[in-house]
């Protein structure tokens, strides 16, 4: 995030309590980008124009096992640098287990850089106490475990009550954070019907039956009309993940009030309240010359 003599609008509006906000570290709800394949450049360029926006990096799905190990590994450490935790995609350690090379997993992405790993069973069943000692593979080996909840199939979607149980477990066992499934679509899984809309009675069961811990989970939200709903829902400091790198920056405005989706709520609400009179003059400001009536 931009400190205060960097912020190229600093004192002209009114957003340096709202930048604030989202100050770290460490930062009150995480921005994770979803890589699926950019290069050196482009992750350069990125972290220059928004990497102070961006908390957890994942490598989609197996696209780390794709490219050269020396790619990776300047890729992670360029990310190392800027204090972003990395992991690859949860569908990798999969089909290591599949393979029953889970240690072997665990030593080699420690080995590769990589700061965390995600834990999931998106597309395969895992008894509980098998999750459980995979979390445990995970710290044993320098890794912070992230968990994530949920399916790949639309046809085997876990009840809410099913989800919220998981979670539960998954942070007693040692889980940092837990990520609620939605893919690279967010349709038909999770917390979003077919159509991308999030069904919002579902969505408040896993809410209630999470209680304080709720903070704790990550909520993968691909598409901008998901992520404007759980800003409004529950603030600027929502977790969100599955964020295209394209969309690191827009995401933040959205965050800060300054798309259409949160800042015209906010002015409706203000206005409704008597904190905003659209005719009302703007006060006096010290500053430099004035402009005239213009205000």
């Amino acid at each position: 995030m931009l400190n205060k003599v960097d912020r190229p609008w600093a004192g002209v509006w009114a957003l340096d309590a709202a930048l604030d906000l989202r100050e770290g570290p460490p930062r009150r709800g995480v921005t994770m980008v979803m890589d699926s394949g950019i290069g050196m450049t482009a992750l350069h360029d990125l972290l220059d124009l928004a990497g102070g926006h961006i908390d957890h990096w994942k490598l989609a799905f197996g696209t780390s096992a794709l490219m050269a190990r020396a790619t990776l590994e300047r890729k992670l450490e360029a990310l190392a640098d800027r204090k972003i935790l990395t992991f690859p995609g949860g569908t990798l350690l999969e089909a290591a287990i599949v393979q029953q090379h889970c240690r072997d997993y665990m030593r080699r992405a420690r080995e590769l850089g990589f700061t965390a790993v995600e834990i999931s069973e998106g597309s395969i069943d895992l008894p509980g106490d098998r999750r459980r000692r995979i979390l445990d593979c995970a710290r044993n080996a320098g890794l912070i475990p992230i968990t994530e909840v949920g399916r790949k199939d639309p046809a085997r979607q876990p009840s809410a009550g099913e989800l919220i149980e998981q979670a539960h477990r998954d942070l007693e066992w040692g889980a940092a954070w837990v990520i609620v499934e939605a893919r690279e679509s967010g349709q038909g899984i999770g917390i979003y019907d077919r159509g991308g809309q999030i069904c919002e009675t579902f969505l408040e069961t896993v809410v209630d039956g999470l209680g304080d811990r709720v903070d704790r989970l990550i909520w993968e939200a691909p598409l901008k009309a998901q992520q404007a709903a759980l800003v409004r829902r529950f603030g600027p400091n929502v977790s969100l993940g599955n964020i295209a790198p394209h969309d690191v920056l827009a995401l933040g405005a959205l965050r800060m009030g300054l798309r259409f989706e949160t800042l015209n709520p906010l002015a409706l609400r203000k206005a409704a309240e008597g904190r905003w009179n659209p005719a009302a003059a703007e006060p006096d400001r010290p500053g430099p010359a004035a402009l005239g009536d213009c205000a």
